[in-house]
């Protein structure tokens, strides 16, 4: 069965791979499968991104679309930067400005910098009721870059109970941790259950 991720985000896209391929076999991005669809972003929280981005990509294709809409939420920042996370800076996945711009929003401010990670996940399949899911990771933001993998604020993001920062952590231990992760569980136990029904 064939699964559109309404994403043109590499690291996205290989994340959701990594967790779906024993369920979903024919996994592409939009790019891999040559479709140019163009989503605005203007809803007002995750969920509303992320069920735009699935019903267009599903309605315009015909095929099963997931989308995964997700971002940083800082206590401190009253939930800042949040759907804004990769536009933070005002350039649209430049990880680079928005983590510099992160701390000189956190300098001077007590700590620790808690926050958490969000993701919502819509499923949209023709015939079939859509599904959405939303989950979290808590932790907290560091002072200081740490690791070089992960994408977006990992360098900067130390999840709670842990020593490693998301960009220290290799691709499966971060698999099992992070709020797409958790999300990407929830979408999955919703299908088993529609499987059972």
């Amino acid at each position: 069965m064939r699964l559109l991720i309404a994403s043109n985000s590499q690291h996205k896209i290989r994340e959701i791979r990594q967790i779906l391929a024993p369920y979903y076999p024919d996994i592409q991005g939009l790019r891999e499968a040559g479709l140019d669809i163009e989503v605005v972003e203007d809803g007002n929280s995750f969920a509303e991104n992320a069920w735009k981005k699935a019903s267009q990509v599903s309605q315009a294709t015909g095929f099963a679309a997931l989308a995964d809409d997700s971002g940083l939420c800082v206590d401190t920042l009253d939930g800042a930067p949040g759907i804004y996370s990769a536009r933070f800076s005002g350039v649209h996945g430049d990880d680079q400005a928005n983590n510099r711009l992160l701390l000189e929003r956190l300098a001077g401010k007590p700590r620790p910098w808690t926050a958490r990670y969000a993701c919502a996940i819509a499923l949209c399949r023709p015939g079939l009721p859509p599904i959405q899911v939303e989950a979290y990771c808590q932790g907290e933001i560091l002072p200081e870059y740490r690791g070089n993998g992960g994408f977006g604020y990992d360098p900067l993001f130390l999840p709670a109970g842990c020593t490693e920062t998301f960009a220290q952590m290799d691709a499966a231990q971060k698999n099992r941790i992070s709020h797409r992760a958790k999300a990407l569980a929830l979408l999955l136990q919703a299908l088993e259950s529609e499987a059972r029904a």
